[in-house]
This record gives C-alpha cells, structure tokens and sequence, in this order.
C-alpha cells in the first residue's frame, strides 16, 4: 500500500495538514519549481526528515497535495435530469482539468505515482461523485447506465483528450460524450 492511503488521526494528520498547506502557499508565492523539501519542512514546522519519512521525495510529495487537491470538495449539482447533472458535471470536470492548475495537478499526481494508486484515487473521486449523480435520477424513476458505462464513454475520452489530444476540447464534446452515453446502446 502506498504511504499516500494512509488517513492518519491526531498528530499526524497536524502534520500531513501542514506540510500540505505549506506546499500550497509556497507553490502560489514562488512557483512550484522553487519547491525544495527543506523549505517545505521549515514552513511547515516540521523536520526534513519527517518529510523524506513519510513522503519519500518530493515528488511523492506533489503528488499527495495534487491528489488531494483533485479531490471534489462538494457533490454535483443536482439540475433535475440526469441528461443535465451529467452534462453540468462533465462540463465542470472538464474546465477544472484543463484549467493550468488542473493540468499541473494531474502532472505531479501522475508523476510520483510509481504504483499507480494516485491514478486509482483520482478514478475513484469522479467515479463516486457519477454514483450520486445515478442514484439521484434512479431516485427520479429514469433509466440509468452503470457507473462504469459513464467512466468508459465520459471520463476516460475526456482524459485522454486532456492529457494527449488538447486542441479543439470544448463543453461542446463534453455534451456529445454524455449524450453517447445515455444512448439506448450503452444502457
């Protein structure tokens, strides 16, 4: 298991808060490629070797932050269709992962994530907040795909598209994803 799924209480959970936060405000005052682990641990309070402990590298270190910082700190909007909390959400992904923050924080997640678990967190995030826009409109009565009917046909060209093929991403083929996925076919 990676040292990034450990949810630590009490002091350690002090300390990831911290470390993380001084990651965050050092990020946004000198740049991400001014970050050293010393300067890290002298913000956070902490000793270098607590990070090199727990973390690894500072990579390792990015990444964590990243994950966390791509974790969805709300649930989707419900706009009383799923044709459109889908929609709506796909768009939002969409702007939040292509935005420069969204990108650098894909990067570092991808980057120190030698297991592949960051990746496998990150899945897991979009994937619980489609289960609450599914539950919703199986609440409503209307006919839903499965959670990985919409990962498959959504999230994953999305991503692609992100990560490798950028030009000409737009909310439009955001829409057209989510219409091909709640096509009759792929119920």
């Amino acid at each position: 298991m990676s040292r990034q799924m450990v949810r630590p209480g009490g002091r350690s959970a002090r300390i990831q808060a911290s470390v993380h936060a001084a990651v965050r405000e050092l990020a946004a005052e000198l740049g991400r490629d001014a970050l050293t682990v010393p300067l890290v641990a002298q913000r956070a309070g902490v000793t270098p070797s607590t990070i090199y402990r727990r973390w690894g590298d500072l990579q390792e270190l990015l990444s964590d932050v990243a994950v966390e910082r791509l974790r969805p700190d709300t649930e989707p909007e419900d706009h009383g269709t799923l044709a459109s909390d889908l929609t709506a959400w796909a768009e939002q992904f969409l702007d939040d992962m292509t935005a420069p923050a969204g990108r650098a924080y894909i990067r570092d997640a991808l980057l120190g994530d030698p297991d592949g678990g960051n990746a496998g967190r990150c899945s897991d995030y979009a994937a619980a907040q489609i289960d609450v826009i599914l539950a919703r409109a199986a609440e409503r009565g209307e006919h839903t795909p499965g959670t990985e009917t919409v990962m498959d046909h959504v999230v994953a060209p999305l991503m692609y598209r992100i990560l490798f093929r950028p030009d000409g991403l737009d909310a439009s083929y955001a829409r057209r994803l989510v219409a091909g996925a709640l096509a009759p076919h792929h119920r």
